[in-house]
């Protein structure tokens, strides 16, 4: 009986990152189990506190042909984003002007590059994301501001930033909250009509963006399609539910999105 249930577990074990079936040692866990605890741990909190280099994601974007703009939050360091999140929802004076002296005329949609709570996602994921979202956004005809990139940032700052550059629509790319076995997760919020003062309600989110979890192909095709509802119903939010998936099973599996 208990070899079957060791096999039970084993087999749920291969299907997911949670911690389960770890075993015991006594009355503890076995050696190698909290050895991995502690590894987890310490990837979360390097993902909280490593600072996010913004000149290398920018030249990452740029390579793609994507035009880039670096701006701060009103939080001047990490201690006092952590402290104070309503700092990191605001631009600086100085990086509002930045945004509002370069948005010559009007854009379909602002893209906003933040590190949030995880440097390590936005260097490991972001330009990845964007490269397979571009060719949603040309085939659209949608057109873009610079790929704006906030350091000390979080999701709200979007809103300044897409009323700045005069967008109908801003996505937030975002390092999110780090799990004990998810240091490198991104999540795509979703705006239309940016402006401050809007809340998480009006947003939509793309979440677990990763190469364990969401694949950056699939992201972006979710992404195309939230954004192609949104500017048709003139919303996003609670009332814009992510139905993409009816297509997905409408259709036989696409290789160009994510071999699903």
């Amino acid at each position: 009986m208990s070899t079957q249930t060791d096999t039970l577990w084993q087999r749920l074990a291969r299907l997911t990152p949670a911690r389960i079936g770890l075993g015991r040692a006594g009355a503890g866990l076995p050696t190698r189990e909290v050895l991995k605890f502690g590894l987890a741990h310490a990837q979360a909190r390097d993902a909280v506190h490593t600072p996010m280099d913004a000149a290398a994601i920018a030249g990452a974007i740029e390579a793609l042909g994507l035009p880039t703009v670096t701006v701060t939050s009103g939080a001047e360091d990490r201690a006092t984003y952590l402290r104070r999140p309503d700092y990191g929802r605001r631009l600086s004076p100085e990086s509002l002007n930045v945004l509002s002296d370069s948005a010559a005329e009007p854009v379909d949609l602002a893209i906003v590059v933040a590190d949030g709570l995880s440097a390590r996602a936005v260097h490991e994921g972001a330009a990845a994301l964007l490269a397979a979202f571009k060719p949603h956004a040309e085939a659209a005809g949608w057109r873009l501001a610079p790929v704006t990139i906030a350091t000390q940032a979080r999701v709200a700052l979007g809103d300044a930033a897409g009323a700045a550059l005069r967008a109908r629509a801003v996505v937030v790319v975002i390092g999110e909250r780090p799990g004990l076995s998810s240091p490198d997760s991104l999540g795509l919020y979703v705006t239309f009509d940016p402006k401050p003062g809007r809340s998480d309600a009006e947003r939509n989110c793309i979440s677990n963006v990763r190469p364990a979890g969401l694949s950056f192909e699939l992201a972006a095709f979710k992404l195309n399609w939230l954004l192609t509802q949104a500017f048709s119903r003139g919303l996003t939010g609670v009332n814009l539910k992510d139905e993409s998936d009816r297509l997905l099973e409408a259709a036989a599996p696409d290789p160009a999105i994510g071999g699903f």
